[in-house]
């Protein structure tokens, strides 16, 4: 699960500040220092499933943002899928919201 936390936000993050002239985004870049692989593991073990969602949510909201918000077509789709992830109660109800935000940002990078 940590690896799938991760790489959403790292295309969370890819599509808020990767620019087309500008070096890419990679998972050891400082923009991903409180998304890295490590700091979700710690929050999985712990099963803190606030901490997850709000850290995902940050990430995502910054991706939102840049494709104009929740009201344009391609943020209605994110917005909704962020929406069902943050709904989630229990670790076992966050992967698969999970993969679908992370199948969905994939698809639009």
């Amino acid at each position: 699960m940590e690896l799938h936390l991760e790489t959403v936000a790292l295309f969370s993050l890819k599509l808020a500040y990767e620019k087309e002239d500008s070096s890419p985004i990679l998972r050891d870049d400082l923009v991903m220092g409180d998304y890295q692989r490590d700091v979700f593991e710690l929050l999985v073990r712990r099963g803190d499933v606030e901490a997850i969602q709000v850290k995902v949510d940050e990430c995502v909201g910054l991706a939102l943002e840049t494709l104009g918000g929740a009201g344009k077509p391609l943020g209605r789709e994110l917005n909704r899928l962020a929406t069902d992830f943050g709904s989630a109660q229990t670790m076992n109800h966050l992967d698969i919201p999970l993969m679908a935000l992370r199948d969905y940002l994939k698809a639009i990078q």
